[in-house]
């Protein structure tokens, strides 16, 4: 077996291990594996550090790690990106960088994305409400309003 296919199979033990919730396990394997830059790795990574599962908290790296997934175009990444912007979580508070990455998440098909968006435009609390830009996203989220 190659490195390549030995970093494979980690990727796919640490993923298991994170979804059964052995973090302490997922750790170990994903830790090398983000810090590689391979992005899934790096999303679990985030989500661990940010709630010092199997690990202490860490919300630095995990806004860093979170990022850098988000910047590799990393779907799950990016909703979870906007979501640390949009609620303050391990850094400020952003509504237009929220609605960047929520937009960039919901183009690559994320549908609690676009629903996301929708809601933001709609309720018009946080931006100027706009009744058609929700309508569009709700749409994209495959909800369909009544007029």
């Amino acid at each position: 077996m190659d490195k390549y296919e030995n970093r494979v199979m980690e990727l796919e033990s640490g993923i298991a291990a994170f979804e059964t919730k052995n973090f302490a396990h997922a750790i170990k394997l994903l830790s090398p594996i983000a810090e590689e830059g391979n992005a899934d790795a790096m999303y679990r990574m985030a989500i661990m550090l940010q709630n010092g599962l199997g690990c202490v908290a860490d919300e630095k790296k995990a806004f860093e790690y979170m990022g850098d997934a988000a910047l590799q175009g990393f779907p799950l990444a990016q909703h979870a990106y906007a979501f640390m912007f949009f609620e303050g979580e391990c850094t400020e508070k952003n509504i237009e960088k929220s609605i960047e990455w929520f937009t960039k998440a919901a183009e690559q098909g994320l549908l609690g994305s676009a629903t996301t968006l929708a809601m933001i435009y709609e309720e018009g609390k946080l931006v100027p409400q706009d009744i058609e830009k929700a309508q569009f996203w709700y749409k994209k989220a495959g909800i369909e309003q009544s007029q």
